[in-house]
Order: C-alpha cells, then structure tokens, then sequence
C-alpha cells in the first residue's frame, strides 16, 4: 500500500469516526429537545392535580410550612440521605440546642458532632457549623435571602438551596431530591439515567417546568411528599394514583424500571480490629482527622487490614506498633464482632478488650476516663459496641 492510499483511508476513518460522534450528538440533543417539549404539555395538568391532591395530605412534620430560614436549613441537611422518621429526633434536639444560627456558630465542632451522633454522613454537620460560621460573621447572623448568595454557602447544593429560597422566601425554585425524580420520572415515562450529565440537567429543567411559579412552596412539600407516601421506590400506591391514567410508567408497565439508573453502586468491604486498651479506669480513644468516614468522630486503637485480626494476629500486630506483647493479655472471649452497612462501603469490626499494665505511648491517642466516654462522639457501630457489649464484659 502506498502513502497516498494509506493517507486517503485515514482520512477516511476519521472522516466517519467524527461523523458519527456528531450523530450521536444530535440525535441526544433531539430526544432531549422533544422531551422538554412533552414536559411543557404535560406540567400545566400535574401541578393542578398535585396541588388538589396535597389539600388531602395530612403528612405532619415540625418543619413543615416553616418560614424561618434557619430552622429550614438545618431540617433540610439533616434530611439528606436520612428518613424523615429518623431525622424528626435530631431537628428537634439541634433547634432546642441551638436555637438561633448565633447558639450554632458559638458551638465547638466536637459539641456538634457529638449531638449529630448516629446520623451519619458527618460531613453534613461540619459544613453545618462552618457556614453557621460564615453566615454569622458575613452575614451579620442574618440568613442570605438570594438564591445565589444561598447556593454559595458550604454544604448547600442546588437542592437546598432551592428548598430553602422557595420554602423561606417564596422563590420560584424547583426542587430536584430522589422523591422529585421519581415521580417525574414516571410520570412522563423517562429513561434518561438520572445519574448522568444529561440527566441531571433533564431533571432539573423538567422539575422547574413542572412548578407552580405562583405557589412555589407548597407545591414542592407537595411533590416530595407525594413521592414519599404514594409514588414510592417500592410498592408504589398506584391504585390511590390521581395520576394514574396519564402516568406512562403506569399504563407501560415501567414502574419497577424508572427511575433508570446508568451507574451501579459498588461497595467494598473493610475490615477494622478495635483495640481496647484499657489501664485501670482509663482506655485509649483518638481523633479521627484524615479524609475518610467518620472524620471528626472518636475511634479506639484502630488496625485495618485485608480480614479481620484473630488473638494471634493481633499480638504480632501490637508489635509491630510497638506495644510490648509481655505487658498485653487478651482475656478469653473478650472480643465481639460487628457489622455496618454505609453508603458505598460495608465495614465488618471486631472489637477486642485488652487490659494492660503500663501506660504507652501512642501518637495520636489519649487516656480517657471509662465513666466519661459517653462525652466524646463516636460513629454509630462503636456506639452499639459499647452499649450492648462492653458494657457486660466489664
């Protein structure tokens, strides 16, 4: 072959390579196009219906119809990836702790976290005091009434920020949460992956068409609502509908299908051994400050490996931590196994009790007394250890 046919083909190929990346591209951009233009047919009716069906819906929340912008920000990130059965305990216990955004910003971060204890996702409630912060010292304590200047804040997405503007301040906002995307999802029959860059930006724009411009805040307690108690993730109440004969997921059978997720959700297991060094009344706690789960929370002396520490393992552990095996017994059945399911990863602990005779010197962890642990905050499966385990062993 000679170089003027080699040069003809590749041209060639790249010819075709960029021309079907272009079709791909507009044919993306037609489905998009065409369904926006069903969305916009469809919204005028659903947010009639929705707003008839929400003057029956006796769904009782302290937060609901709440104007105080303060009090809406912080049900609103306590709700993020938590029941609201859950989450209602923990609204009430912060605005009776912190009642004003001031009390909140006064706090010290281990105050905050150790009230926040047994939610999870901490991340929130370090935001949480930071922008109690920020807003205090920015803001002269008073809650930023743009919505800009809203999303601007630490650990406020476009959800929130819309929550807050339309639920506060009666903007026109639409709110974009897992309920949201459910219905609409269903209710147009739409297989665009929520989980992607179209998706997302589908659901947004669907979402603020779908609004009642006129009553922003009510139709979105309304919508979530609705996808919270009837248009549910399993067992939908399809029957009590009243969007039953213009849903396409209905009337296709998608029900179990939509929303579409491209994305599916890997987990990895971990394996921690928990180490109780315990010296008279004292045991070793840290903590937790690299970027990882439960940062900010207390943990004791901690060892992750590929499995789970036996008795002799962990002796030789010790020593490699330069613990000195002669001053360590592990009293027979003195540990206990636990498991905790998170998000993306399923951590599997073991938790043993190993009294010890001198005091060692250990970066990063200190003696605390047994009798004042409770003080101190730490992560949802120590907690249960020490409630229903440690407390018999001792």
């Amino acid at each position: 072959m000679n170089l003027k046919k080699l040069r003809c083909k590749t041209a060639n190929f790249f010819f075709l390579k960029q021309s079907f990346t272009t079709i791909i591209i507009v044919t993306t951009s037609i489905l998009f196009i065409s369904l926006l233009f069903l969305t916009i047919i469809m919204a005028n009716h659903f947010s009639k219906a929705l707003l008839e069906w929400n003057k029956t819906n006796d769904r009782e929340m302290p937060w609901k119809g709440e104007k105080n912008a303060y009090y809406i920000w912080l049900s609103e990130i306590i709700l993020q990836q938590t029941r609201v059965e859950q989450g209602w305990k923990y609204y009430e216990k912060f605005i009776l702790h912190y009642p004003t955004i001031q009390d909140l910003a006064a706090a010290s971060e281990d105050e905050v976290l150790k009230d926040w204890e047994g939610l999870g996702y901490y991340s929130r409630a370090r935001n949480l005091h930071f922008t109690a912060k920020q807003i205090v010292e920015k803001h002269q304590a008073v809650f930023p009434t743009d919505y800009h200047e809203i999303l601007a804040l630490k650990g406020i997405g476009n959800y929130t920020a819309a929550a807050i503007a339309s639920f506060a301040y009666d903007l026109p906002y639409a709110v974009v949460d897992g309920n949201v995307i459910r219905v609409l999802s269903r209710y147009l029959g739409s297989e665009i992956a929520f989980d992607t860059t179209i998706g997302k930006k589908y659901f947004e724009v669907t979402a603020q068409e779908f609004l009642d411009q006129k009553n922003p805040a009510t139709y979105n307690q309304a919508i979530m609502d609705f996808g919270a108690t009837v248009c549910k993730p399993i067992a939908p109440l399809c029957e009590d509908c009243p969007f039953q004969q213009k849903c396409i997921a209905y009337n296709h059978q998608l029900i179990d299908i939509l929303p579409y997720r491209a994305k599916k959700l890997v987990s990895k297991n971990r394996y921690f051994t928990y180490v109780l060094l315990v010296h008279n009344e004292d045991v070793f706690i840290r903590k937790r400050s690299e970027n990882d789960i439960w940062k900010g929370l207390h943990d004791f002396f901690l060892i992750e490996d590929k499995q789970l520490l036996t008795e002799k393992s962990l002796l030789k552990a010790l020593q490699k931590n330069k613990l000195d095996p002669s001053d360590i017994t592990i009293a027979k059945a003195s540990f206990f196994d636990h498991q905790q399911q998170l998000t993306h990863q399923k951590i599997f602990a073991r938790f043993f009790v190993v009294p010890i005779r001198q005091l060692p010197v250990l970066e990063h962890y200190f003696p605390v007394n047994l009798k004042k642990i409770g003080i101190f905050a730490f992560p949802k499966l120590i907690n249960y250890f020490l409630e229903k385990d440690f407390v018999s062993f001792k």
